[in-house]
């Protein structure tokens, strides 16, 4: 998967960083370091991109 590429993750992992990409940028942040934080939580939390649940 090429960097960026956000095609891996969930609909909700989407909403989740795009929710935190808004909160980053009210408090004053570039969209580009509110981008990478809320991705980051996101990967943080979930441990990546994940298309559905493994069966364990």
């Amino acid at each position: 998967m090429p960097r960026g590429d956000k095609s891996a993750y969930t609909d909700k992992q989407k909403r989740q960083a795009k929710h935190i990409e808004d909160s980053e940028i009210d408090q004053g942040r570039s969209q580009e370091d509110a981008e990478r934080i809320a991705w980051s939580t996101v990967n943080k939390q979930d441990g990546g991109g994940k298309k559905k649940k493994s069966d364990k």
